[in-house]
């Protein structure tokens, strides 16, 4: 533990050092729109950076992720943040051009606003700069440390990383860290969902008669209600909170808009808690219609796409909860890791989004936790932001984690 006590002394001014560059890089990146498919130009800047910082490795994979590799030895560790953003919603929200960022100076600290900075680019301009200090430390033992920009996460959370680690001739790495934002806070899982539809099929006609038609929109009403009414009914004490649902589209299909429509259709996004499956979601849903007398379809949707690569990737939308437990050796280096950080923690939380755990942890059983700069809450909003601070405590962890985590979790 003699290296890790000397850590304190040497990691601030280390990682303090790293502020301007890891700030220039997070603004380039918000710069850079990198909607779901349309992640090149980011992934670009990161393989930049990843050269100016004296990366081992560093590549594309054919699904459109960035990797890059610090250390050489035998047991692997993962750091993963997204790099696509949601799109901006609706202009007016937006004081300023969200791919403008700006640098907002106040008591506390800069803070860089922009789409993207806490979800999640500024993870990943922070891991890629505390991997390089860690390799800086030549404290590597028998660690390679893997940095992943992976794609896709807002459009189907999970996909491409699940494809990255699942791919041929790539290490499984014993322990993944996800770069969502946390505030400071090592968090340790999230809830699974499930994106579903209920579709009805009526029958069209003209407008001017309706009579003559069956409208499906009057035949789905009455389960928008019940909807509401099941979001409320919902309990859990699990550490995750309770599932919850939300209906979150309607459209229709409709000749013209004076014709009845010939079908109509409604999206829900189910939470999971930790005592609820995807199937037992599924199977609620159903019930419910069914007890309306409504004939409907109630499926689970599938995600197809072609990433900017090019290459095809999809999958049903059913995404497994997931939590770390608390004592697990993974989740006391990571509590033990913010003591090198300006604001130490000793308890762990979740997230309330979902995150790429739902593959790393949920499918592949691979231990997981989160570490990340910005507070979530700012998340798809139009005051989407991260405080410079964060940034710099981020590389803080970034760097010091791998230390600690091998003299926490001894082989």
């Amino acid at each position: 533990m003699g290296y890790v006590d000397d850590l304190g002394k040497v990691l601030p001014a280390a990682a303090g050092s790293s502020r301007a560059a890891v700030t220039n890089l997070l603004r380039d990146l918000i710069a850079t729109p990198s909607l779901s498919t349309g992640e090149g130009g980011v992934v670009a800047r990161l393989h930049h950076e990843a050269s100016e910082l004296g990366a081992d490795e560093h590549y594309t994979d054919a699904r459109g992720n960035f990797v890059a590799r610090f250390g050489s030895g035998s047991r692997a560790l993962l750091f993963d943040s997204h790099v696509d953003t949601v799109d901006i919603g609706d202009r007016r929200e937006w004081s300023r051009d969200p791919f403008e960022p700006y640098l907002e100076r106040v008591a506390t600290g800069n803070i860089i606003h922009g789409r993207g900075a806490s979800d999640n680019k500024a993870g990943i301009a922070s891991m890629l700069h505390g991997a390089a200090l860690w390799k800086k430390f030549g404290a590597l033992g028998d660690a390679t440390l893997w940095v992943v920009g992976s794609v896709q996460e807002e459009a189907c959370d999970g996909l491409s990383l699940y494809e990255l680690l699942t791919s041929e001739g790539f290490p499984r790495p014993e322990a993944v860290v996800l770069g969502e934002a946390t505030n400071g806070q090592v968090f340790r899982g999230n809830r699974g969902r499930i994106e579903a539809y209920v579709r009805v099929h009526g029958t069209s006609c003209h407008a001017s008669a309706p009579e003559r038609g069956n409208n499906p929109v009057t035949i789905l009403a009455p389960v928008i209600g019940r909807i509401d009414e099941l979001n409320r009914s919902l309990r859990s004490e699990s550490f995750l909170g309770k599932g919850t649902i939300a209906l979150t589209k309607i459209e229709c299909a409709t000749p013209s808009l004076n014709a009845v429509p010939g079908s109509a259709t409604l999206f829900v996004d189910r939470r999971l808690s930790e005592d609820e499956t995807p199937a037992h979601a599924l199977q609620e849903l159903r019930a419910l219609v069914a007890d309306l007398g409504i004939h409907a379809e109630v499926e689970v949707l599938e995600y197809q796409s072609v990433s900017y690569t090019g290459a095809t990737m999809g999958q049903v939308k059913e995404f497994s909860t997931w939590v770390n437990p608390e004592g697990h050796p993974l989740t006391r280096a990571g509590v033990a890791a913010t003591s090198f950080t300006s604001r130490p923690r000793t308890d762990t939380s979740h997230w309330v989004f979902s995150t790429n755990g739902v593959a790393s942890m949920g499918k592949l059983g691979i231990p997981t936790i989160g570490y990340g700069p910005a507070n979530e809450v700012h998340a798809h909003t139009a005051h989407d932001q991260c405080p410079e601070e964060d940034l710099v405590d981020a590389i803080r962890w970034y760097a010091a984690f791998p230390i600690v985590y091998a003299a926490e979790h001894r082989v």
